[in-house]
């Protein structure tokens, strides 16, 4: 436990936090992986939406759960943002009502899935400094490929849990509101939920994605700070998306450019608070060790790939 002098300085240091991870940020260039992931995203976005509202289908009914699945979209997008993409998902549900379109569609999910977790570790991997061992052969290829397709069922499930505190909440304030002259309290507790379910995902993806060992301490709390940052960035993000004009200057392709454009801004973001768990877990925490099957990246490979900072990790094993 951390004692009052070491918290009060902890509270005097949270600028220079934020500082050496907004620099390590950009030296990082995490924009590159940002691009990277928007572009898988194109092809898992419509076929996992469609799968979660079939799933929360068999608990609500597909009519309720499309309504969910849309509000919980309306959170991170905004309104208009949503309308765009209720569009993409409608257009790419009226393909799939064929069995072969159904089968391509899911597989194109599972690809485009693991691939969006696939280039997220290898994000989170180079910019807390670490890389896999050589010599992994196909199973440790196959054992990527299991991690990042149960990283897909996770958000699944976290989805899932979203939708049915959702349902019970809206359920029992019917209820009150119904015998009792009392406000409404969904929205706020919907929004508190949402945040939290942020959280742990964020948390779980510090912890099991990359190739490190980090305690949960230093993931708790980095993922708390990725989720307010990524909640004030969707907050100014949905403000930008409600009043420009993106989508309709590409007509037809106008909810695709959106998912682009607020999945690439999200994951900058998110890579923004990977950088401040990082920096926090060096400076305050346990700090962050690579895996048995992982090493430090050397000096002069990151200076190869053109990541060379100050402060270097250490040479590789």
């Amino acid at each position: 436990m951390k004692s009052e002098k070491e918290k009060f300085h902890l509270v005097r240091s949270w600028g220079p936090l934020f500082a050496q991870s907004f620099n390590d940020w950009m030296e990082d260039r995490a924009l590159r992986f940002s691009a990277a992931l928007a572009y898988y995203s194109i092809f898992a976005m419509a076929p996992l939406v469609i799968i979660a509202i079939s799933v929360a289908g068999l608990i609500f009914g597909q009519q309720a759960a499309r309504g969910e699945v849309y509000q919980q979209i309306e959170w991170l997008l905004g309104s208009k943002g949503a309308a765009e993409i209720q569009t993409l998902i409608q257009a790419s549900s009226d393909a799939h009502k064929s069995l072969l379109a159904t089968v391509v569609g899911i597989v194109t999910l599972l690809i485009g899935a693991s691939g969006v977790f696939g280039q997220l570790k290898d994000a989170l991997n180079s910019i807390w400094g670490v890389r896999l061992k050589p010599g992994g052969g196909v199973m440790a290829s196959l054992q990527e490929y299991l991690l990042s397709f149960s990283m897909v069922l996770g958000v699944g499930f976290l989805l899932i849990i979203s939708l049915l505190l959702s349902a019970v909440l809206q359920a029992v304030n019917n209820f009150m509101t119904g015998y009792l002259p009392i406000p409404s309290f969904v929205m706020p507790l919907t929004a508190l939920i949402s945040f939290a379910i942020l959280v742990v995902l964020f948390a779980l993806i510090f912890k099991v994605l990359p190739d490190v060992e980090i305690g949960w301490e230093d993931v708790w709390i980095g993922a708390t700070v990725t989720a307010i940052l990524f909640a004030v960035g969707k907050y100014l993000l949905s403000l930008y998306l409600g009043t420009s004009s993106v989508a309709s200057s590409f007509g037809a392709a106008g909810a695709l450019i959106l998912v682009l454009v607020w999945v690439y801004y999200s994951t900058t973001i998110f890579l923004l608070g990977a950088e401040f768990t990082k920096v926090y877990a060096d400076r305050y925490g346990s700090g962050i060790q690579p895996s048995s099957k992982a090493c430090f990246v050397s000096a002069e490979m990151r200076a190869e790939q053109g990541l060379a900072k100050a402060e270097e990790a250490a040479p590789a094993a």
